[in-house]
């Protein structure tokens, strides 16, 4: 993540969230030049509305977001993904979930999918918000990074086999036990529906069992369907439709 987060440095541009009923309160406190630009740019601090005021040398001063509530975790997702290749730090004082949730959707929004092709895009970096729980940041971006990947490659690329490899590395990295069990082998093991709707595949299905705990503990099963390329109702879905027949195994 050294590309989307950095420590706090001298010199970065200040991000200053602002929601409609705060707008007047913070332009009090700007000149008059800044006022007129901000005024002759018509930003009123919609959600989502960036404006980036310049300074005496024709730079970056500061950019306003317009915001809905500070802790929205998507608040700055269209500053991330839309302000130039740049150092940027929060203005505004956060407690540690509102910190930690603009940073989350700071990460997010930074995404790209490089699996086959490498964006030459630099993304603009924010500076860590010192309330922020880094760790949960991480694992959180780290997750939903994962997942992202593996939706986004083709299925001729991520059929049930590579699906179950990205499970089995994930469960390797976790220290938990994994037990994949394919083809025929699923009938013995009393699983022969999804043996008989995936037999007619090239590739055979897959059961993948993914345990991690205490045995202690109370244990909680999660469940997921991981479609790799839903032919279903292929005879109706518009063309368009079935570019997102790979996106059926997000859940699983």
């Amino acid at each position: 993540m050294h590309d989307i987060f950095i420590d706090q440095i001298p010199g970065a541009i200040p991000l200053t969230l602002v929601t409609r009923d705060g707008l007047e309160a913070v332009l009090v406190a700007f000149s008059a030049r800044d006022r007129a630009w901000v005024q002759a740019n018509a930003f009123t601090a919609g959600e989502g509305q960036i404006l980036a005021l310049p300074d005496s040398d024709g730079g970056v001063a500061r950019v306003l977001v317009g915001v809905e509530r500070e802790d929205e975790i998507f608040a700055l997702s269209g500053a991330a993904a839309s302000l130039p290749d740049g150092d940027y730090a929060i203005e505004s004082p956060l407690e540690q979930e509102s910190a930690s949730r603009l940073a989350l959707g700071w990460g997010l929004a930074a995404y790209r999918f490089g699996r086959y092709r490498k964006s030459t895009r630099k993304s603009a970096r924010l500076v860590w918000p010192g309330a922020a729980d880094r760790g949960r940041v991480a694992r959180e971006l780290a997750a939903v990074t994962l997942v992202r990947d593996l939706v986004n490659a083709p299925a001729n690329d991520m059929g049930p086999a590579a699906l179950a490899e990205a499970a089995r590395e994930v469960a390797q990295n976790y220290q938990a036990s994994c037990q994949i069990t394919a083809g025929d082998d699923l009938i013995p093991a009393n699983y022969p529906a999804i043996h008989a709707v995936g037999r007619a595949a090239m590739e055979p299905p897959r059961i993948v069992d993914i345990g991690w705990g205490d045995p202690a503990h109370p244990e909680i099963a999660l469940v997921g369907k991981g479609i790799t390329f839903d032919t279903g109702g292929l005879d109706i879905k518009t063309g368009s439709s079935m570019h997102l027949m790979k996106k059926d195994m997000g859940g699983a």
